[in-house]
C-alpha cells in the first residue's frame, strides 16, 4: 500500500470521488499546506492557517496506479482557476498535489506538463505540487460525509454532479 494526497476544492467533493475507485482504501479528509499547527476546519474555511482542504488515503498500486490516480484528480475538478472551485473561493480550495516521495513528484510534474502541452484547457494550469510536510485529520463529522448527507443542498448541487461525472468517465475503475 502507499499514500496519496489531494486537494481539488472542497474535500467532501474529494472524497466522494477517491472513496468510489477500486484500490483506493481509507480516504481521510483534512488538512495541509499551511503554518497553523492542528487546524480546526473553522480556521481553514477563514483562510487564515494556509492550509488546504485536501484527502489522504492508501491505495494498492496493483490495482490502480499512481498516474491513474492523477488522471482522475485533474479530470474531476478544474485545475486551472487559483484558489477556486466554483463558488468555493479561498486558498483553502486550491489545487494541489503534495507528493510523498520524488517518484510522485516526478509524475505529477510531467503530467502536468503534457496536459499543459495538449492544451487540455483553454487557460494553463495552476494546481500546485508540493512536498507533504504534515497531514492533519480533519473533524469526524468530515469523514463520508457526502455519503452520509446526500440530500443536504451542498451534497446535491455540488457533490451530486461531480461523482455522476466520475461515474461517466471512470466507471472501468469504479467499485
Amino acid at each position: 500500500m502507499q499514500k496519496a494526497t489531494f486537494g481539488s476544492g472542497c474535500f467532501w467533493c474529494t472524497e466522494a470521488m477517491f472513496q468510489r475507485l477500486k484500490g483506493v482504501f481509507n480516504v481521510k479528509s483534512g488538512y495541509s499546506g499551511g503554518k497553523t499547527k492542528n487546524p480546526t476546519y473553522r480556521e481553514v474555511c477563514y483562510g487564515k492557517s494556509g492550509h488546504a482542504e485536501v484527502i489522504q488515503f492508501e491505495y494498492d498500486p496493483s490495482i490502480i496506479s499512481y498516474d491513474e490516480l492523477l488522471e482522475v484528480f485533474w479530470k474531476t475538478h478544474d485545475p486551472t482557476t487559483l484558489n477556486r472551485q466554483g463558488n468555493d473561493v479561498g486558498t483553502q480550495y486550491r489545487s494541489v498535489v503534495f507528493y510523498h516521495d520524488e517518484e510522485q513528484r516526478k509524475l505529477a510534474e510531467e503530467y502536468k506538463a503534457k496536459l499543459d502541452e495538449a492544451k487540455v484547457w483553454p487557460n494553463p494550469i495552476v494546481t500546485e505540487i508540493s512536498p507533504l510536510t504534515e497531514f492533519y485529520p480533519a473533524e469526524i463529522e468530515h469523514d463520508d460525509y457526502y455519503n452520509q448527507n446526500k440530500n443536504q443542498p451542498y451534497c446535491s448541487f455540488v457533490v451530486a454532479p461531480k461523482v455522476k461525472k466520475l461515474k461517466e468517465i471512470f466507471s472501468d475503475k469504479l467499485n
